[in-house]
């Protein structure tokens, strides 16, 4: 059985850099898939798709509201063409109701231990219509090291820089922080993968560059201990959302590879600046992650946290426009309040005002939403500020012998060491 699994594309934001990482989803997915499927893999954001039409199935593994409109393209060509679609992913969860109107079969949920039945159903034409196992989480322990195999490893670098291979260590988020899905998608519980298979995983990775995917490294302080112990042997370098805010943590963080983290910065209070320079105390460089047009945000709100960033040194920032996904909290309050003004799903971007501010217009936010982009990098742009924190990576790489430079000719990297 031949099944092509497609990863779709979507727009890019104008005040970002583009690159392109290589997608988490579907290699954890594909992990999954009974070995002897024949699986073939296509990531549209970096590859012109081409529907195989002697595919046995076709696979949407859709991560963003707004893969959306493009993953329901591409559904619709495959089932006129006489190829069934099955879709799955976290934009899948979210919205399951409308994509059922584009596919043959909807996964719901984690994959692990549950795609031999959806395969075997399709064998003896039985395909569900929906497999919903929401809540009903697989044990931790039969995550599997995700088939990056089945990437094309070249496509992925920006200037002849490796992109950071993606990673997860855990599962499962207790927090329910009010613009976010993650309590519904992989639930309230933080479930730990045992050490041993996450080094195991990671040394696996041939890059050197990881970027550990977890909603946050900051519930379970043993386990990152011993995590953080563990990964100190492999010389690897990172980049992961907030560590946990503790003495200990961070400097076997720094000394087990952390090159930089996620960090939002949400007020102007003394807690995030001390949160910063604690950071920077241990060698580790902040990007920022400023959510724009929450119900406290005036203008006035805004440019003071704009200026704010400035004082405490980030590295970098990454402004977003607050937005109301489906199953977040703050979408069910907006729905209540009447202020969704849009379901328009590739505007899904957090680049625009979908909803109604409670103290700016649609049109004004956007605006600061482009000016704290342009004011943030003003004196030296993104570009400038992204080398410098590569500069610094590999700087340690370097030094201790574990830097690659990527031929694009010969499409392969090979190592620099010190003095070279």
């Amino acid at each position: 059985m031949k099944l092509q699994l497609v990863y779709p594309s979507w727009p890019k934001l104008k005040k970002q850099t583009e690159f392109h990482l290589p997608p988490h989803g579907p290699v954890v997915f594909a992990a999954t898939v009974p070995e002897d499927i024949e699986l073939t893999f296509v990531d549209e954001n970096v590859q012109k798709f081409q529907l195989d039409e002697t595919a046995d199935m076709l696979g949407l593994s859709v991560l963003l509201t707004c893969q959306l409109p493009r993953a329901f393209e591409i559904a619709d060509h495959a089932r006129k063409m006489g190829i069934p679609v099955l879709f799955g992913g976290i934009a899948t969860m979210l919205h399951s109701q409308e994509v059922m109107e584009h596919a043959d079969s909807v996964f719901l949920g984690e994959s692990e231990g549950r795609m031999e039945q959806v395969f075997e159903d399709f064998r003896h034409n039985r395909l569900q219509k929906v497999y919903d196992y929401m809540n009903n989480f697989p044990p931790i322990e039969t995550v599997k090291t995700a088939r990056r195999d089945i990437l094309k490893r070249d496509l992925y670098n920006y200037r002849g820089t490796q992109m950071l291979d993606l990673v997860h260590a855990s599962r499962g988020c207790k927090f329910n922080c009010f613009p976010c899905c993650s309590g519904f998608l992989g639930g309230k519980q933080f479930r730990p993968r045992p050490v041993k298979q996450v080094i195991k995983e990671m040394e696996s990775i041939p890059n050197n560059r990881l970027f550990i995917v977890d909603n946050s490294l900051a519930y379970d302080k043993e386990w990152l201990i011993e995590l953080f112990t563990a990964m100190k042997p492999l010389n690897k370098k990172w980049v992961s959302h907030p560590l946990m805010d503790d003495d200990k943590v961070l400097k076997l963080a720094a000394d087990a590879g952390c090159w930089y983290v996620y960090q939002a910065v949400v007020d102007t209070s003394d807690v995030i600046k001390n949160r910063i320079e604690r950071l920077h105390d241990n060698g580790i460089g902040v990007e920022g992650t400023i959510l724009l047009g929450t119900d406290d945000h005036d203008e006035t709100a805004i440019r003071k946290l704009v200026d704010f960033l400035t004082q405490i040194k980030l590295d970098m920032a990454e402004f977003t426009i607050l937005t109301p996904f489906p199953k977040s909290p703050i979408r069910e309050k907006f729905e209540k309040q009447g202020r969704i003004l849009s379901n328009k799903w590739l505007d899904y971007t957090c680049a625009k005002a979908v909803f109604q501010p409670k103290l700016l217009s649609c049109e004004k936010l956007e605006e600061l939403y482009n000016w704290a982009w342009d004011s943030f990098y003003e004196d030296s742009g993104l570009q400038t500020k992204m080398g410098e924190l590569f500069f610094k990576v590999i700087k340690r790489e370097i030094l201790d012998g574990t830097y690659r430079r990527y031929n694009p000719r010969k499409k392969r990297s090979f190592k620099i060491k010190a003095g070279q």
